[in-house]
């Protein structure tokens, strides 16, 4: 898999925005994709050098519109700690 595969987008929440401070930083990431292949795709997108890798799969949510109902999608997301010496990635630098 090719690391833009892999990384699918940013998680821009107001939690995940608390933890670029500690270098943590929350991705979207493919479901069949495993820590190793999350850790290797971030290292080659950004340049930079990873600590940890913590994945979660998160279950679609009940929607309804009217009397029609149905579940969003089921995603993985991946939290991805950034070593010490590690420089911060540009990307997330703006929003803070």
């Amino acid at each position: 898999m090719v690391a833009h595969d892999i990384i699918i987008r940013p998680v821009i929440t107001e939690r995940s925005m608390a933890g670029i401070p500690s270098k943590k930083y929350t991705f979207e990431v493919a479901k069949d994709a495993t820590k190793i292949d999350v850790a290797r795709a971030v290292e080659e997108l950004f340049k930079v050098k990873v600590a940890k890798v913590n994945t979660m799969h998160v279950r679609g949510q009940l929607r309804r519109q009217g009397r029609f109902q149905g579940y969003t999608p089921s995603w993985k997301k991946a939290i991805v700690t950034l070593s010490e010496d590690s420089k911060a990635i540009e990307f997330f630098e703006g929003m803070f």
